[in-house]
């Protein structure tokens, strides 16, 4: 069990920012929802040992396009969700699991278990962010008559967009159901989803990754004030390697779909594309690194990470890269089919350098 305060929720969000991959929300939302969170209610982190096997365990997180312009959610959304789950659905909440790393991604559910008296798991879905909800469902799609069960809220009131909503079905329809209604919403909406055991949850899922967040996190944090040893830091923490510093020279992005998609282009010829997350590296038609490979910019003037969504002509960052061995993946990481989307959205082979 890990007491959770302040300085936990900074390395938590700022290690996990890194672990996005250039996707997993945003860290000022991250860090305005654990603060609130911790003040909120004494919160710990659980490990699985810690909880019965059978505990009902629910997946909470966001979902939509990190760039849109008017998205809108709030702590209350998080807590809706949860709340449209347990309460209109039946079901019997025992515990809260993220989706996945990243900025705001690795203190889901910290919000809602303040508020509803629930434990947060260190078993999220995913120890890396992802682009798809399929990727972070612990491989339940092969599950034969497996029947999904999700609850979403969001949306700004003031311009007409507020929406919640439950929906139960096959998981690629009810997944599809929620992201298109993450653009009705304006781009993003609180979601929770997919109960399991927290047996299946600790043999499918990535157990241990919101700790992982916390020490590659302290390690840049340590150096703080040092931009060039704070990146140095992470990347070492990753088992990686710093593989470019330059200037952005080339920034493409589009939100089309619920998703973020688009390319980056730095001054040393370095090439990136993302949906949502990085999906490729490469330089001189050379593939240097392929997700689910960790690919992360970091701002080379504060040392911190900067995410697909946030990244601007003319800036000058550091591009790490870390084999995917290096990283704690749930099932969703492993299926090939999974991949098959990302490799359309940014017209680049994935599947081939991974499988």
């Amino acid at each position: 069990m890990i007491n959770l305060d302040r300085e936990r929720v900074k390395t938590a969000v700022v290690g996990g920012a890194i672990l996005g991959g250039g996707g997993g929300g945003w860290v000022d939302l991250g860090l305005a929802s654990g603060y609130l969170a911790v003040e909120m209610d004494r919160l710990a982190l659980l490990t699985a040992d810690e909880l019965p096997d059978d505990t009902v365990i629910v997946t909470v997180g966001a979902v939509g396009a990190p760039a849109a312009k008017d998205r809108y959610v709030t702590p209350r959304h998080f807590i809706r969700a949860v709340e449209l789950l347990r309460d209109r659905m039946g079901v019997a909440v025992g515990g809260l699991i993220t989706n996945e790393n990243g900025g705001s991604a690795t203190v889901n559910g910290w919000i809602q278990a303040a508020a509803l008296g629930l434990p947060v798991v260190d078993a999220p879905c995913n120890g890396r962010a992802h682009p798809t909800g399929l990727m972070g469902s612990m491989g339940l799609h092969r599950r034969t008559g497996y029947v999904s069960i999700q609850a979403a809220a969001g949306g700004d009131p003031q311009k007409g967009r507020y929406l919640e909503m439950t929906v139960t079905g096959g998981l690629s329809q009810a997944s599809a159901l929620v992201r298109q209604s993450s653009i009705q919403a304006g781009g993003v909406l609180a979601v929770a989803r997919n109960p399991v055991t927290l047996s299946y949850a600790m043999e499918n899922g990535a157990p241990g990754a919101i700790s992982e967040a916390m020490r590659v996190g302290s390690a840049l944090l340590k150096h703080e004030g040092d931009p060039a040893r704070m990146i140095r830091s992470a990347a070492a923490a990753l088992r990686g390697e710093l593989i470019a510093e330059g200037v952005i020279a080339d920034v493409s992005l589009q939100t089309e779909g619920g998703f973020d998609s688009g390319g980056v282009r730095l001054s040393t010829g370095h090439e990136l594309t993302f949906w949502n997350e990085y999906m490729t590296l490469e330089k001189d038609g050379e593939r240097l690194g392929t997700f689910p490979d960790l690919i992360m910019t970091f701002d080379l003037g504060s040392g911190m990470p900067v995410t697909s969504a946030e990244i601007e002509h003319g800036q000058p960052v550091a591009v790490v890269w870390s084999h995917r061995s290096n990283l704690i993946l749930g099932a969703g990481m492993k299926d090939p089919a999974l991949f098959v989307d990302a490799e359309r959205a940014v017209n680049r082979s994935i599947i081939q350098y991974v499988f």
